[in-house]
């Protein structure tokens, strides 16, 4: 699988604080295991982001991701639900 971060997203991992950024990190290795583990809530979106899925940072804290082909998955956003999804 490979994995890459639009220029949005790194952006917006820098702005988050140390812990939520070692806990994506976290998740992004459970992501690369299992994209459908049951921890990651990796789910379709709609609206403004159809065609994207996010996986669950933490409670609050999604990641936004597309796939770009079969084996290249791109993240695109990450942030809080209220600021991702309004």
């Amino acid at each position: 699988m490979v994995i890459t971060y639009s220029r949005v997203f790194k952006k917006m991992l820098r702005k988050q604080p140390a812990v939520m950024q070692e806990k994506f990190y976290e998740r992004l290795t459970l992501f690369v295991k299992n994209p459908y583990h049951p921890l990651l809530i990796n789910h379709l979106l709609n609206g403004e982001w159809v065609g994207c899925r996010s996986i669950n940072i933490t409670g609050d804290i999604s990641a936004i991701f597309e796939e770009i082909s079969g084996e290249h998955i791109e993240f695109v956003d990450i942030g809080s639900h209220s600021k991702l999804y309004s």
